[in-house]
């Protein structure tokens, strides 16, 4: 993985696709140019996570077809979408679809930069809460089903007794299952524990 973070710009303009990656060469950035977005979709799955500066209008394919295209494939990087004046219908579009921002051609660098630097934060977020939740999954897999219940119960706000009854065992044998749990998940106090258990999405229901 490359120490800068990679931006993919998608646009059937020559121009454009020179002159937004020289900007963002200038600002430290590395990138990768793609003639249409089918060019992209064909290697999406192999390249690098970054930013997607996406065009509208292209041939073939329109930046809006390859953003479904990337949400139904599960490819949750972060789109700009890039338009040309009075486009802002189909910028709003791409907005509701997930787009951190459009942005109008001529392209103004301030605001190009903002909004990638917005794109990677949303990465950066998006990595953080998988990554806690593949910890917690790892770590809830060392409990039993019985113990795993009695989480879930707490993780629902349940009390002892509640989950007692809800289990069919004794209150005593909740209170046991919960101080394992507790030693298992590494967890000094309720609170660690549950913040465990929703990383994994338990307690939704």
């Amino acid at each position: 993985m490359t120490e800068k973070r990679l931006v993919h710009i998608v646009d059937d303009e020559d121009g454009v696709r020179r002159s937004a990656s020289f900007m963002l060469k200038t600002s430290g950035f590395a990138v990768q140019t793609w003639p249409s977005g089918v060019a992209f979709l064909k290697e999406a799955r192999q390249v690098e996570p970054g930013c997607i500066l996406l065009d509208v209008r292209m041939p073939e394919m329109d930046g809006l077809e390859v953003q479904q295209e990337l949400h139904v494939r599960g490819i949750a990087l972060p789109v700009i979408v890039l338009t040309g004046h009075g486009d802002v219908s189909i910028a709003v579009k791409a907005m509701k679809a997930g787009a951190i921002d459009f942005l109008e051609k001529p392209i103004d660098s301030k605001a190009l930069i903002e909004a990638i630097n917005r794109g990677f934060d949303r990465l950066d977020a998006a990595e953080d809460v998988k990554t806690r939740a593949e910890d917690a999954e790892t770590l809830l897999g060392a409990l039993t089903v019985r113990e795993r219940e009695v989480l879930e119960g707490l993780a629902q706000g349940y009390p002892n007794k509640t989950i007692a009854y809800d289990l069919g065992i004794s209150a005593r044998t909740v209170e046991v299952h919960r101080a394992n749990v507790m030693t298992k998940l590494g967890a000094k106090s309720l609170s660690e524990a549950l913040r465990i258990a929703f990383a994994a999405g338990m307690g939704k229901g």
